[in-house]
């Protein structure tokens, strides 16, 4: 039998070697006929402590790691306000124009 893969985003990343995962799904309500969105938190295995919260993960179910812990992080992509940082501009009398 596969193992099961999702996608969620980090919640939390206070404890060491695990991460807070909060998986989205979206389900029809019986009597209205609306979609809800309907969330469920897991408890993944980081074994750097590569992820923070707000990055995008993908976990796959795995073997009991501890009493909460069955999933592990696969990959991720990190949160678009943490990418590498700009190179400082130049200040306003570093400019080569005109003196």
């Amino acid at each position: 039998m596969p193992k099961r893969i999702l996608q969620g985003v980090v919640v939390s990343d206070a404890c060491d070697k695990t991460v807070i995962v909060r998986v989205e799904r979206r389900v029809m309500h019986p009597l209205y006929k609306k979609f809800v969105s309907r969330s469920k938190k897991y408890a993944a295995h980081d074994e750097e402590n590569r992820y923070r919260a707000g990055d995008a993960v993908r976990i796959e179910e795995s073997r009991p790691i501890s009493k909460r812990k069955r999933w592990i992080v696969l990959a991720g992509d990190s949160a678009p306000g943490r990418r590498a940082p700009a190179p400082p501009a130049p200040a306003a009398g570093e400019a080569g124009g005109a003196a």
